[in-house]
């Protein structure tokens, strides 16, 4: 299954370092897998698996910043996953994705484990809420599966000291502090807060397999400059335009 090429879009990211298709309807990704990738500490050699990777963007974002790491993204939507491989071949990546569940991982991916584990998963517990009307939104916003599942896969693709770092709404960090607590040690939690002084809207936590150090509480991330009476538009803070045009780690 794929999608036409007049229901795409053609998107820059990292200042145009990377050009990635996408649907113009469904979901589309935003800078929340850009700082997913940037949050990511790997160097050359290492694995990396992206978990419901959708069409590409964090997975390739890391690859752009970090060169010769073996990618790997699993996506439960066919179409999704059609357009990472798509979009890796475009810009010149060897990635290998898998259609599949996070519920039920392919045999290929549960034979293995991984240096890097990264998950941007549903953002909306849809025990509360109201479901988007566009399936491949929802499912990519909302999907069935719950957060301490998510964590759970990861944890277990993990090679030994093999870190999982996921992004996720601040208001859902209890449950996902409790899910990476139960699985993984030295847990570091950045928030992400859209302006100084302003409440964090996501958070970027990571865990270590087998980490024993205290948990740390790093300085928030912020995405904007100094607070404005408008609307938050492209005028971001000097280290966020780093990460967010210029490819830099979250540092």
């Amino acid at each position: 299954m794929s999608i036409p090429d007049d229901e795409l879009t053609r998107d820059a990211f990292l200042g145009g370092r990377l050009h990635l298709w996408q649907p113009r309807r469904g979901y589309r990704a935003g800078i929340d897998p850009v700082l997913l990738a940037a949050a990511v500490e790997a160097r050359a050699g290492q694995s990396v698996l992206d978990l419901g990777c959708g069409a590409g963007t964090a997975l390739l974002c890391l690859g752009a910043r970090v060169a010769g790491l073996d990618l790997n993204g699993l996506e439960v939507q066919p179409a999704y996953a059609g357009l990472a491989r798509r979009n890796a071949a475009a810009n010149g990546f060897d990635a290998r994705i898998v259609a599949g569940d996070v519920a039920r991982m392919p045999a290929e991916l549960k034979a293995r484990a991984f240096d890097r584990v990264i998950a941007n998963p549903p953002y909306f517990d849809r025990r509360r809420g109201t479901a988007a009307t566009l399936a491949e939104r929802e499912t990519a916003l909302g999907g069935a599966l719950d957060l301490e599942a998510w964590i759970d896969a990861g944890s277990r693709r993990l090679a030994p000291r093999g870190t999982l770092t996921v992004i996720q709404r601040a208001d859902r960090l209890p449950e996902l502090m409790t899910a990476m607590a139960a699985r993984l040690g030295s847990l570091e939690l950045r928030p992400v807060a859209p302006r100084a002084g302003r409440d964090a809207i996501l958070v970027l936590v990571r865990g270590i397999k087998g980490g024993r150090s205290p948990a740390r509480l790093a300085p928030p991330f912020v995405l904007h400059g100094p607070a404005a009476h408008g609307a938050d538009g492209d005028d971001f803070a000097p280290a966020a335009r780093a990460v967010l045009r210029d490819g830099a780690a979250l540092g």
